[in-house]
């Protein structure tokens, strides 16, 4: 039996166990399915995307407070290309911690032929994934792109390295039983949410004793715009705005007639013109709007690295020299702080 503690490391049975269940057949995929406010993350939608191109089963996991889970799991039935959905619920699972989870992923693994554990590439994701790897012994691949299942069972995966300037192929044969990674969003379509109902089924909590770490509180930024990582539409500022007070005033007005999301360059960020949850690039979030509009932003390689994928890259910035019009679809070369209330006006 597997070890339910979570500090502990999974007993060698469970792997012998998976590589028994995975002999036969072709692939079968876990997915963790993330929510928040009872409403499945984007993120997730496009991990099962990924899934689904493995072929194969993939199988939804569910995980969290009792009021919350019956809903996610009525919404996550009807995910095109689920084949069934398992859930927890537990007032334990309330924050999604990967010392709490980690036991519980065990569990489930070892329960059925699973040869591929997935999840998006988010905060909880990039903790809880990696540590289930590290207890089963298995490698674990992150932030992929592309995924490819072969015909003698190994995965090919592509991943970006050295901030997006180069793709990497990382492929894992067929003698890793469990092959576990994570999904960048961006790069995948969100899948459908009107197929067919499926099965679901509970599965027990795994209580775990003595838990090292300890959730304080979520402090959730309220605002009636998008959702930066899922908008259609983003206007983002830089360090040239000067202070929080023009960065408020000269982006907002037309983020709201664009019906666009706010974002910040981490030098603004750091400057204390916009809260780090706004921030995009390499340490920050990784966008892919169908507009990206970047206003005194000078296009450093690590802020390129979170919005290079966007479809169409509008650029203003006095700088005709600055790297940003190296990507941009439409550069303007003009004073931010006279083109964005005119751009505003024609937009009105």
């Amino acid at each position: 039996m597997l070890s339910r503690s979570a500090r502990g490391v999974a007993q060698p049975q469970v792997l012998r166990q998976l590589r028994y269940l995975s002999t036969s057949g072709g692939p079968s995929s876990l997915l963790l399915i993330e929510h928040s406010g009872s409403k499945i993350d984007a993120g997730s939608l496009s991990a099962l995307t990924a899934a689904s191109q493995l072929g194969g089963e993939v199988t939804g996991l569910v995980v969290g407070a009792p009021e919350e889970v019956k809903s996610v799991v009525e919404q996550a039935k009807r995910l095109k290309g689920l084949s069934k959905v398992l859930h927890a619920s537990s007032p334990q699972y309330a924050a999604p911690l990967a010392e709490q989870l980690s036991p519980l992923l065990q569990e489930v693994l070892k329960s059925s032929a699973y040869t591929h554990l997935v999840a998006s590439h988010s905060t909880t994701g990039k903790s809880l994934l990696p540590r289930v790897a590290a207890q089963l012994d298995v490698p674990a691949v992150s932030d992929i792109i592309s995924v490819t299942y072969g015909s003698d069972g190994s995965t090919t995966f592509a991943r970006p390295i050295y901030a997006g300037n180069a793709i990497s192929t990382v492929k894992a044969p067929s003698d890793i039983k469990l092959k576990v990674f994570t999904v960048r969003g961006t790069a995948f379509d969100k899948a459908s949410e009107d197929g067919e109902p499926v099965e679901d089924k509970a599965v027990d909590p795994v209580e775990v004793p003595d838990l090292p770490t300890k959730h304080l509180k979520t402090s959730i930024t309220q605002s009636d715009r998008p959702d930066l990582g899922v908008a259609s539409r983003v206007v983002s500022g830089g360090r040239a705005l000067k202070s929080a007070e023009t960065f408020n005033t000269t982006l907002h007005p037309l983020a709201d007639v664009l019906g666009a999301a706010v974002g910040a360059s981490r030098a603004a960020v750091d400057a204390g013109y916009a809260d780090n949850s706004l921030q995009v690039g390499q340490t920050g979030k990784v966008v892919a709007p169908e507009l990206y509009i970047a206003i005194g932003i000078s296009g450093a390689i690590q802020h390129l690295a979170g919005m290079k994928d966007s479809k169409m890259i509008v650029a203003i910035n006095k700088d005709p020299d600055a790297p940003i019009f190296q990507v941009a679809d439409v550069g303007l070369v003009a004073d931010l702080f006279e083109a964005v209330p005119e751009l505003v006006e024609k937009l009105k």
